[in-house]
């Protein structure tokens, strides 16, 4: 096999192709969505930490997602605000850097999918086997599911990038905004079949237990439903479940349009568009969706406001 010695420390990034109109706008709505996630996000973790009402396994194991939003969009967000206001030519980051983009990158989609499946299981205790739940989800089975959420997804992403790591660079330029695997191994001369074919059972494997452990669970919950004439405590499971399968929701929806128009070479404005959302829009509306139906969370605020009002001015 030939040898390549173009391996080259420092890739450039072709980024977002935006106007000088537009330039100032697209940064500040970039900005702004990063500084709402990082202060939605942690405010929210602090809260539960916080307030023993919310010492529940369905509010520890959403900690995880809202965890998970602040770590994909910390290394992301940023980078690309300060490659937005350079000119191209200059949109330079070091492999070992890019490497570490594109490993957070897919952790955050494949911890989000993880994560969510656990916390499916969650509500299937809660609603389906509700006299164990207590006995089931323990504080030791909360840090068993977590553990497995998060090991699974560093295994499999840890594959996926070591796989890519491996191979040979003969270019420099990566046609994104920010570092995937995918652009990563497209630096290579060297055959990418392997990665391919690891690449496409990884994306096959999560979305099919993703969505068949949706699809199950929510199917035996339906049931446990319709069986029971209880109508607060239906009303009760359709408000955490309908909370949980929203976010579950615009999560794949959203990567599933990245992964669609990746098909489409022509629509790469748009694909380029799609990924940074795929990290913006579940990071701004998991917190405010939790937020929102979440009564615990709802008492505590409006408990925090209250107090705030009747604090004696000097």
């Amino acid at each position: 096999m030939e040898n390549y010695t173009y391996n080259s420390f420092y890739i450039q990034l072709e980024g977002l192709k935006v106007t000088k109109m537009s330039l100032y706008p697209v940064f500040l709505f970039l900005f702004c969505s990063y500084l709402f996630i990082m202060l939605a996000n942690i405010g929210i973790v602090i809260l539960i930490f916080i307030d023993k009402n919310l010492h529940q396994p369905m509010y520890l194991l959403f900690c995880n997602l809202p965890f998970n939003d602040i770590l994909g969009n910390s290394i992301m967000v940023p980078r690309l605000l300060i490659d937005i206001l350079r000119p191209p030519s200059e949109r330079l980051i070091s492999y070992p850097e890019c490497v570490v983009q594109a490993f957070t990158t897919h952790m955050f989609g494949t911890t989000a999918h993880t994560v969510l499946m656990i916390m499916a299981f969650d509500r299937y205790v809660a609603i389906c086997n509700p006299l164990r739940y207590a006995a089931i989800m323990t504080n030791k089975m909360v840090v068993k599911l977590t553990v497995s959420a998060w090991g699974v997804a560093l295994v499999t992403v840890g594959i996926l990038l070591g796989l890519t790591i491996r191979l040979n660079r003969c270019r420099t330029m990566i046609t994104n905004p920010f570092c995937d695997n995918a652009s990563l191994f497209k630096l290579s001369c060297e055959s990418v079949f392997i990665n391919n074919v690891y690449g496409l059972t990884f994306t096959v494997v999560l979305f099919t237990s993703s969505i068949g452990c949706m699809v199950i669970t929510y199917s035996k919950i339906t049931v446990v439903c319709l069986m029971n004439k209880n109508k607060s405590l239906n009303s009760k499971a359709l408000k955490t479940c309908s909370t949980h399968l929203s976010v579950y929701l615009i999560m794949l929806l959203s990567g599933m349009l990245v992964i669609l128009l990746h098909r489409f070479p022509q629509y790469s404005d748009y694909r380029k568009l799609a990924a940074i959302l795929f990290h913006i829009i579940p990071g701004s509306l998991n917190p405010i969706i939790y937020g929102v139906q979440s009564k615990e969370i709802r008492k505590f605020l409006s408990q925090l406001f209250q107090h705030k009002k009747v604090l004696p001015s000097f």
